[in-house]
């Protein structure tokens, strides 16, 4: 594991590449009965036949929340962590369906890094793009990290 990094240690343009994870049906299954959402796409296999997907698609927020688990333990994150103030805000475009049984991973890109009024903090923003199995991006999300500046 590197050394902590701080706000100015990070460029833009910087990447990252998580490990996969296949989303299992017990993943649906579990985040429909902790979200209350038991809309039939993602629960009702004969009824997810009848729409164009043919067949049960993960939820967006099972995706994004499954994406930023990922990324939490690649190498990026873990040389953050420790000067991580906060996350700011999350902006996410739901751009393919995700099925059970796709696999997924996340390619982070550090998109743009902006100091703040405080000198002791910045902020950088990351674009995360959940790819599946055939190399589609399904997901991208847009995450402020707000990050201790160098002591």
């Amino acid at each position: 594991m590197g050394e902590i990094e701080y706000f100015e240690d990070l460029k833009v343009g910087d990447k990252a590449v998580t490990a996969g994870r296949t989303v299992t049906e017990a993943d649906v299954v579990n985040f429909a009965g902790l979200s209350g959402d038991f809309n039939p796409i993602h629960v009702d296999k004969s009824f997810a036949e009848t729409t164009p997907f043919k067949k049960r698609i993960a939820h967006g927020l099972l995706v994004m929340s499954i994406a930023s688990g990922l990324f939490t333990q690649c190498e990026m994150n873990i040389r953050i962590k420790k000067s991580l103030i906060a996350l700011l805000e999350v902006r996410t475009r739901f751009l393919k369906p995700v099925f059970i049984g796709d696999t997924i991973h996340v390619e982070v890109n550090i998109k743009d890094k902006r100091e703040t009024s405080k000198p002791d903090r910045g902020v950088v923003v990351l674009e995360r793009n959940v790819i599946n199995q055939n190399g589609e991006v399904v997901q991208v999300c847009e995450t402020p990290l707000m990050l201790k500046r160098r002591p």
